[in-house]
């Protein structure tokens, strides 16, 4: 008696036929499922006399086979038709809606991208490096000292630390110099010579263990230059940074420089602009001085050119770094950092007209 059933499903799942997805799910239920008929054959099985198991045994497996291979034939030819454009129309409820709504760069790419193009214009070339960088080329050859703060974890994002020996510190650098720093050391002869002037343009994402609040980040961007040559001055540095700032907030944009300090550049200084808001007379936006930090700047250190092959005696050069977030503050008025990682879509189509 079972093996009569057994016969008549195999001769029924033979001639197994499903136009689409949701047929062939149903057969799949009617045969191989928990509750399917094959399943169902398992409790016929055990009344079985003990003679006959084997062969019923070997009869129900076959069975079991061939309605596997079936079900898989009709699903593989379902899909080369789905594939083809043949059959049902194939349905992708996760695609987006029509009109399908163009997209906008984001502010930072848009401010990142008019700087780099502004100091082109000046003659400066690209130049990318790492995020994960050691702490040779981030601290070491850039004139930091072994105890400065930076260095120390509630400043800096380790990857790996070496306490008896600093230079082997793997981080998330802190500063795009690291890129100034891998350029002068592949840009000279054992000598000391430059084979030719750098000036370079290094944007790219820093790290610092920071809180996170409206006007700080542990993340944030960067773009840094340097030009080293033979009689590189402090004028050539005022010069370029005003054409800069013309460029970037107005014809009558004005600067001034502060002296300050960093430990890669002597003389240093940072740079203020004439608020654009209330043109110099005082207003909230630049706390009633008519000035507007932008950037920090200098001469880059002896040590550091030493540090990085370079012949001190002969060459000079001037670095500069400003963060971009600060710039498209400036240029938009975004009152919190928090917005510029977010992915806040209505924020971002507020940008549509900069792109």
């Amino acid at each position: 008696m079972i093996l009569e059933k057994i016969e008549q499903l195999l001769n029924e799942v033979k001639g197994l036929d499903a136009k689409n997805a949701e047929e062939l799910e149903a057969l799949r239920l009617k045969y191989l499922s928990k509750k399917g008929e094959i399943n169902a054959l398992m409790q016929d099985f055990r009344n079985v006399a003990a003679e006959d198991k084997k062969a019923v045994g070997m009869k129900i497996n076959e069975l079991k086979q061939t309605a596997f291979d079936r079900i898989n034939a009709l699903k593989e030819l379902i899909e080369e038709q789905g594939a083809s454009g043949q059959g049902q129309e194939h349905i992708d409820l996760t695609r987006t809606p029509y009109p399908i709504q163009l997209g906008t760069r984001h502010p930072l790419t848009i401010v990142t991208n008019e700087i780099i193009d502004i100091f082109s214009r000046m003659g400066f070339v690209l130049a990318d490096g790492p995020e994960v960088e050691d702490d040779l080329h981030v601290f070491t050859k850039m004139n930091f000292a072994a105890d400065h703060p930076a260095r120390g974890m509630q400043d800096t994002f380790f990857v790996s630390q070496h306490p008896n020996d600093v230079t082997k510190n793997i981080l998330l650098r802190s500063h795009t110099s690291s890129v100034q720093a891998r350029v002068m050391e592949h840009m000279h002869t054992e000598d000391g010579k430059l084979t030719a002037p750098i000036r370079v343009i290094c944007p790219g994402r820093v790290y610092r263990n920071e809180a996170i609040t409206a006007r700080a980040h542990c993340f944030f961007h960067q773009v840094e230059g340097l030009y080293i040559d033979k009689n590189v001055s402090f004028t050539d540095l005022k010069q370029v940074l005003l054409s800069f700032a013309r460029e970037m907030f107005g014809a009558d944009t004005k600067i001034r420089l502060r002296p300050s300090y960093f430990p890669f550049t002597e003389p240093s200084a940072e740079m203020d602009i004439s608020c654009f808001i209330c043109g110099g007379e005082g207003c909230g936006f630049c706390k009633h001085t008519g000035w507007v930090e932008i950037l920090g700047c200098g001469m880059v250190d002896p040590n550091v050119l030493e540090q990085c092959g370079i012949d001190s005696k002969e060459y000079s050069g001037y670095a500069f770094g400003m963060g971009v977030e600060r710039i498209t503050n400036l240029k938009y008025r975004v009152s919190d950092l928090r917005l510029f990682s977010e992915n806040d879509t209505r924020f971002l189509r507020e940008f549509e007209a900069a792109d």
